[in-house]
């Protein structure tokens, strides 16, 4: 018996740079359309006859154009933005990760760079050729390195853990809290980990908090005005998770009111609709100087994506070949 070939509609952007590996790993015969991701209407013009569609977002009018959909695979871990009630029933929802290496190298160095000063020395000798260092100006303070830190993860997935393998090189302590709440602190070396009600207890105990927890109905808003009013005058928030998750009033007015040390912020509340310009919140967080602001761009590697693209690649393959998927984390009912 003869199979159809499947027909590919990959709309995520960061697969673009790898299209020649991406549709060399595919089945023969496979047909792939690559609209451009940044106009739904383009992508859901090319949904007709898709088997499968690549990536972050499938609205439900994008579902309801594909008459014969069965797959909806996120180039990343996040399916947030996937409407999967809306989908066929029977379409799998699968992600994939990668991520870890390039988020860790964004946490530790963000964290580095905040609590060392070097944002604020860097405006300042740009600015005012001010050397604001005590070697110079005896006002201005003495920085910490990470061999006096303890650094609090709230989520210990595929991004905390590797997260904290990177800190823990530099001398840093670690402790964790998790949804679920089933970490084992001593084997990964960490000084204890708990549940979510221990959220407080962490968060007067760091230096520098680690967010990566997903959005849900119940992470959603999990830090808000208390929760920040807990943290260390000193202490740095890095926000790598989904911006939600830290409450976008309280975290603007904490930060204004230099009640926390400052914020590495790569996960924001808006985010361009068309193209590539968009102000990231309702607040101005630019005019701060103890923030730095970056576009979700933590995991934006090309390691990333090509790790990732052999992941999807592969699930595409086992979807032609009638084989079981990896990575599912949904089935439309």
């Amino acid at each position: 018996m003869t199979t159809a070939p499947l027909t590919v509609v990959v709309a995520d952007p960061n697969l673009t740079p790898l299209r020649t590996e991406f549709e060399a790993a595919l089945p023969h015969g496979t047909v792939v359309h690559w609209p451009d991701p940044r106009h739904t209407e383009a992508v859901t013009a090319a949904m007709g006859d898709a088997d499968v569609l690549v990536s972050g977002q499938c609205t439900a009018t994008m579902a309801a154009a594909s008459t014969r959909l069965r797959l909806v695979h996120a180039a990343g871990a996040g399916t947030d933005n996937i409407d999967i009630a809306a989908l066929p029933p029977g379409t799998q929802v699968a992600n994939t990760f990668h991520h870890e290496n390039s988020i860790a190298e964004y946490a530790v160095s963000a964290t580095i760079l905040m609590r060392r000063g070097f944002l604020r020395q860097h405006t300042a000798l740009r600015r005012e050729a001010h050397w604001d260092t005590p070697a110079h100006d005896p006002r201005a303070p003495w920085a910490e390195d990470l061999t006096t830190a303890t650094v609090g993860f709230i989520g210990f997935g595929h991004i905390g853990a590797r997260c904290w393998r990177l800190f823990q090189a530099f001398g840093a302590r670690g402790i964790a809290v998790t949804r679920g709440g089933n970490v084992d602190a001593a084997a990964h070396g960490l000084l204890w980990s708990g549940a979510v009600k221990d959220l407080a207890t962490l968060l007067e105990s760091t230096d520098a908090v680690v967010v990566s927890v997903p959005l849900t109905d119940d992470t959603t808003g999990l830090i808000g005005a208390a929760e920040l009013s807990r943290m260390r005058p000193g202490a740095v928030l890095v926000n790598v998770g989904r911006g939600p998750v830290v409450d976008e009033d309280a975290l603007y007015q904490a930060l204004s009111d230099r009640a926390i040390g400052g914020a590495a912020i790569d996960v924001w509340y808006r985010y361009p609709a068309d193209g590539h310009t968009s102000a990231p919140s309702k607040h101005p967080f630019d005019t701060l100087d103890n923030v730095l602001m970056t576009p979700h761009s933590s995991g934006l590697t090309r390691q990333t994506f090509a790790h990732r693209t052999t992941d999807i690649t592969a699930n595409i393959r086992r979807l032609a070949a009638g084989e079981a998927l990896h990575n599912v984390v949904a089935v439309a009912p």
